[in-house]
């Protein structure tokens, strides 16, 4: 199975990192987890982007904050998946971090989760990897048929409350 990356700008970052992290670790999914910067460690981004798929990865989450390009410069030196979690800061309330991060110029594609979107970005990972592995796939269908098992039963204890 391939890895996926998980990079955050900042350890600042960590505590809504940490729920990505959990969902591929539910699915079974090997992680490795940096903290790499944009702007203060280009190099190392670089470096990392351009090595991933040789070093067993299948995709990137990239997670940063205000001005937040790490998702971009991740994605201009990789042909692997990369996809952005715009992380809320007290500036402008995570919108400058989803701006930067969506807007990206034509041909260095980013997928972009909502702002704190660390669960969402994990399974849209996981379902990148699980095109091309069975078993991934089947954990995926397994886990989407419980969370509408749990609304179903939901529903039948709102409807037993009110519709008697």
């Amino acid at each position: 199975m391939k890895k996926a990356a998980v990079i955050m700008g900042s350890d600042s970052d960590l505590p809504v990192v940490e729920k990505a992290i959990a969902k591929l670790s539910e699915f079974g999914v090997p992680c490795e987890v940096h903290v790499f910067s944009a702007h203060r460690t280009p190099a190392e981004v670089a470096d990392f982007s351009s090595s991933a798929r040789d070093n067993g990865f299948g995709v990137i989450i990239a997670a940063a904050g205000k001005a937040a390009h790490l998702a971009g410069a991740l994605a201009a030196n990789t042909t692997l998946p990369v996809i952005g979690i715009p992380i809320k800061s007290s500036t402008l309330d995570g919108l400058d971090a989803l701006l930067s991060t969506v807007q990206m110029p034509s041909g260095i594609p980013v997928a972009t989760v909502a702002i704190d979107g660390a669960e969402n970005a994990a399974l849209l990972a996981v379902e990148m990897l699980a095109i091309e592995d069975a078993v991934l796939a089947q954990k995926l269908a397994d886990s989407r048929k419980a969370a509408a098992e749990k609304v179903l039963a939901k529903n039948r204890a709102v409807e037993e409350k009110f519709n008697a």
